[in-house]
């Protein structure tokens, strides 16, 4: 079975060819007079996709929003099975040589990373993207393909894969680039790199996306990104257009083990979090005594709204994410104002848990 293919050409179900058979879907969703959270999501796309029809959009903003509904669906299903499993976006050209020093880093820089158990998720197509898949191997390999007006077939590692997804729209592809990394890291490249890794920067920086490590790959004694950095610091930070912690949200890195290890060091203690309400939840690897609990909340204080920082169990609001519920958790009312200043409590809290 071919799988580079559109995400939304998949075969439909047999259950779904009859009109009798959506209206009865339909009619179990709406009979639980107590439904869970699933059931009311599912409710709402239902009222929405009805809304569409009657504000009578026209053709071309139905097509997007079905086609984008149908790449998001596709996409999930395949990313779903994998979703315990943490995975690093790599980004670069498509158009470097495979005996270019930089190709060889990404290889290199892939397999320790799947070495270290994470999956990889690139862009599917040749250069820098099909060094991330060589390294990775097929197995710990994701591929998202995007649909161009000139031919971009998926490079020969990751081409005949189930977890090869192939995009129309570049903000559905976007998305799950960083919805599903747990880290990104940017080669040399063009326009395409670029704006991947300013959109990333942006999405940390305005607290749309959660802190996870940014690493710009330069080989030693290269400036490819140090020219970016010294831009950033002489134009940017200079004008004062961002902050000095600002710059903290990304990290150079000279070889593929200093890459590896600082992703690694990002997830040692801090695994993940989540607003609850007025409340952000800080799940971690391993508890901080008492004495770093302190020292943490005293360096922190400014983040914290009301109150203090509290251990706590899973919250209610957790239930669904049940295979987290044996990870200490750190819990208080967040002052929403710095993103940034959140990002530099994660990097803390790996220190703490450190020493």
């Amino acid at each position: 079975m071919k799988k580079d293919v559109d995400a939304p050409k998949e075969s439909p179900k047999k259950e779904f060819d009859t009109t009798e058979r959506v209206l009865d879907e339909i009619r179990d969703i709406y009979s639980d007079p107590d439904p869970d959270l699933e059931t009311r999501l599912v409710r709402e796309l239902i009222v929405h996709a009805l809304k569409c029809r009657r504000d009578h959009l026209e053709v071309l903003d139905l097509k997007v929003l079905s086609r984008s509904m149908a790449e998001f669906r596709y996409a999930s299903r395949v990313f779903k099975p994998y979703r315990d499993r943490r995975k690093v976006s790599i980004f670069g050209s498509a158009r470097t040589p495979e005996d270019d020093p930089y190709y060889l880093m990404a290889v290199d820089f892939a397999k320790r990373l799947a070495e270290a158990d994470f999956m990889v998720i690139t862009g599917a197509a040749e250069g820098i993207m099909k060094a991330g898949n060589v390294g990775a191997g097929k197995d710990k390999s994701f591929g998202v393909n995007i649909l161009l007006p000139f031919e971009q077939a998926a490079n020969t590692i990751i081409g005949d894969d189930a977890k090869l997804i192939t995009f129309k729209y570049f903000f559905v592809r976007k998305l799950f680039f960083l919805m599903e990394a747990s880290a990104v890291a940017l080669f040399p490249g063009g326009f395409g790199t670029h704006d991947e890794g300013f959109e990333t920067l942006t999405l940390i920086q305005t607290g749309k996306a959660p802190p996870l490590p940014l690493l710009y790959m330069d080989l030693p004694g290269e400036d490819y990104w140090s020219s970016f950095d010294n831009f950033v610091r002489e134009q940017l930070l200079r004008r004062k257009l961002i902050s000095e912690r600002d710059t903290k949200l990304y990290k150079i890195c000279t070889s593929p083990q200093e890459g590896v290890d600082y992703i690694r060091h990002f997830y040692s203690t801090y695994h993940s979090m989540r607003f609850v309400r007025d409340r952000i939840v800080i799940r971690l690897e391993k508890y901080l005594s008492d004495d770093k609990l302190a020292e943490l909340a005293s360096e922190f204080s400014d983040l914290v709204k009301k109150g203090t920082i509290e251990r706590a169990g899973p919250l209610h609001e957790e239930a669904n994410e049940p295979e987290l519920d044996d990870k200490p958790r750190l819990v208080f009312a967040l002052n929403r104002q710095s993103p940034t200043r959140l990002y530099e409590m994660i990097l803390a809290i790996n220190e703490l848990g450190a020493r």
